[in-house]
């Protein structure tokens, strides 16, 4: 659980945190609150280890502006040398988050080690001689010249200098033992952030965090609020879960796509309901795709429920199909039956007797079979109610022309999806060959 020594104090034990706080001196006490250590959650500390950049991808409220801010504290107060660039997207945000922010550098600086601001020069200066400069990104010349030891790049995911003023931030580390560079930025899949993240390991540490992780320092209901709003949605993911969602180039879907596809409510009463079944290969190998969807009254088709289930043998998903037609009032379950189909129809129906199910044979790939249903999202005929994050995940991960490169081995939530509008939507289910039960 991601919580700091403080807020684990006080939850695991509040008198005992009340009675250590009333022992202590005024002074003490506030040094106390002051110490990053006790204050900061896991996912804020400084990590061990021989780095030279460190990436923190997080979602917006997480506390990445707090933990950057403490990060320079340390080192300035620690090395009286420090010559530090303070890098945001602009000049006007490094000086209003960065500095003069709530959780910037002059609001977590204790009284006894203030550092001196001089905004017309563009310059802190600690009471040691420590020193940092702003900059912003959008000037990426500014930073060619200047020298560092540290340096501290904040939202780069959004600079519009981009790369130029990131090598030239880079290249200004020659000061110091060991020079050293934190980005804190919400994620976005800009090349800059993408090729960080592929050197996790290397010289580069990347951490992660949520919005939901520092709850206890925001406005109360807001991570409720969020979640209810944006929970699941490319957006919310990206924003508050600090995922890092690439797009696939080529891919028969795009985020883009399923985001102007997406609606909370479908309206009216679905005419048809169908449950379509993506069958694992091998008994208690790969995920059962299992994709609730229907026909609405005005013709359009809506993804209404992701019931897939991984790791479970033939009896175990056979009931989740069974569990999901029922709560959701199927009309018939389109089931994939190229692997064993006599098997597909057994464990269907030991699972529900009256069920009523369709076997469909593919004669053609799963991306050649996606390619119409694609096109339907295309022109607006389906919908999502709601947000289906490792169903679209695979639908992005699809190639035109043949292939898949999203997670997992196969795309059985995708591929389950396509049998189910090919069903509603195309007259028919693809080019297969089917047989009633």
């Amino acid at each position: 659980m991601d919580v700091s020594d403080r807020e684990w104090l006080g939850g695991e034990d509040a008198a005992l945190w009340a009675r250590l706080r009333a022992g202590l001196t005024p002074a003490a006490a506030e040094r106390l609150e002051r110490e990053w250590r006790f204050v900061a959650r896991p996912g804020q500390r400084t990590p061990t280890g021989e780095w030279r950049i460190w990436l923190m991808l997080a979602g917006r409220g997480f506390g990445k502006t707090r933990a950057g801010a403490e990060w320079v504290r340390a080192i300035a107060e620690a090395d009286p040398a420090a010559r530090i660039a303070l890098v945001g997207a602009t000049l006007g945000e490094a000086r209003s988050v960065m500095v003069e922010g709530e959780s910037g550098l002059l609001n977590i600086a204790p009284w006894w080690a203030r550092p001196d601001y001089a905004p017309a020069l563009r310059r802190l200066r600690w009471p040691n001689g420590a020193t940092a400069m702003l900059f912003g990104a959008a000037e990426p010349e500014s930073l060619r010249g200047p020298q560092f030891s540290h340096g501290w790049a904040d939202e780069i995911a959004k600079w519009a200098g981009g790369e130029a003023a990131w090598h030239n931030l880079m290249m200004g580390l020659r000061l110091g033992k060991a020079p050293r560079v934190l980005a804190t930025t919400t994620p976005r899949p800009v090349p800059l952030v993408r090729g960080l993240v592929a050197r996790d390991g290397d010289d580069v540490v990347v951490t992660r965090g949520r919005t939901a992780d520092n709850e206890a320092n925001l406005a109360p209901g807001f991570v409720a609020a969020m979640a209810a709003s944006y929970g699941g949605t490319r957006l919310g993911r990206q924003e508050l879960d600090g995922e890092l969602i690439e797009e696939v180039e080529g891919a028969l879907w795009t985020r883009d796509l399923i985001e102007r596809c997406r609606v909370r409510h479908v309206p009216g009463v679905l005419a048809r309901v169908v449950v379509a079944v993506d069958p694992p290969a091998s008994a208690g190998g790969d995920a059962c795709g299992i994709v609730v969807a229907g026909i609405g009254g005005d013709g359009r088709g809506y993804v209404i429920a992701d019931a897939s289930v991984a790791g479970m043998r033939p009896e175990g998903w056979a009931r989740a199909v069974a569990a999901a037609a029922m709560v959701h009032g199927a009309d018939r379950v389109v089931a994939e039956a190229n692997n064993g189909g006599q098997m597909v129809e057994s464990v269907l129906r030991a699972a529900e007797e009256k069920m009523p199910v369709r076997l469909v044979h593919a004669s053609r790939g799963k991306a050649a079979r996606a390619e119409p249903v694609a096109a339907l999202y295309e022109a607006g005929r389906v919908a999502h109610r709601g947000a289906f994050p490792e169903l679209e995940d695979q639908m992005c991960g699809l190639l035109a022309g043949g292939g898949y490169v999203g997670p997992g081995r196969s795309p059985d939530r995708a591929d389950a999806l396509v049998w189910a509008m090919s069903e509603l939507m195309l007259g028919k289910v693809g080019e297969a060959r089917v047989r009633g039960m």
